[in-house]
C-alpha cells in the first residue's frame, strides 16, 4: 500500500472510531466519493443494515444532473438520501465523512442534508 492510502486508511479508521464513541445509538451517514460517483448511506451500526442509500446512479439523480463529480450532484444525494431517510422514520444522524476532508463534494452534500431536514 503506498504512503496516500495508508495515511488515508488511519483518518478512516481515526473518524469511525471517534464516531463510535459518541453516537450515542444514532444511525450513520456514511459519504463514498469516487472520481465519477458520489455515495451516501444511513447505516445502523447496531444492526448492521442500511437504512437508506443514494448515489450518482440512482435513474432520478441521472435525469437531474449533468455530471455526476461535480458539487452540483453531491447537493442533490444530500437532498435525495434525507428524503429517503425521512421517509424510513429517521431524523437524527451522525455524519460519517470517513477519510475525505470536509471540503469540496463531502461538504456539500452535508449541508444539503442539513437543510433538507436531517439533524447531526
Amino acid at each position: 500500500m503506498n504512503q496516500v492510502n495508508t495515511l488515508f486508511e488511519r483518518r478512516k479508521r481515526r473518524t469511525r472510531f471517534k464516531l463510535g464513541q459518541v453516537a450515542a445509538g444514532r444511525p450513520r451517514l456514511s459519504v463514498f466519493r469516487s472520481k465519477k460517483h458520489t455515495y451516501a448511506q444511513i447505516i445502523n451500526d447496531g444492526t448492521s443494515h442500511t437504512i437508506a442509500a443514494a448515489s450518482t446512479l440512482d435513474k432520478d439523480m441521472k435525469k437531474t444532473t449533468k455530471s455526476a463529480s461535480n458539487v452540483a450532484a453531491a447537493e442533490g444525494i444530500g437532498k435525495l438520501i434525507a428524503e429517503r431517510a425521512l421517509k424510513a422514520g429517521v431524523k437524527e444522524v451522525i455524519f460519517d465523512r470517513g477519510g475525505y476532508l470536509y471540503h469540496g463534494r463531502v461538504k456539500a452534500l452535508a449541508e444539503a442534508a442539513r437543510t433538507a431536514g436531517l439533524v447531526f
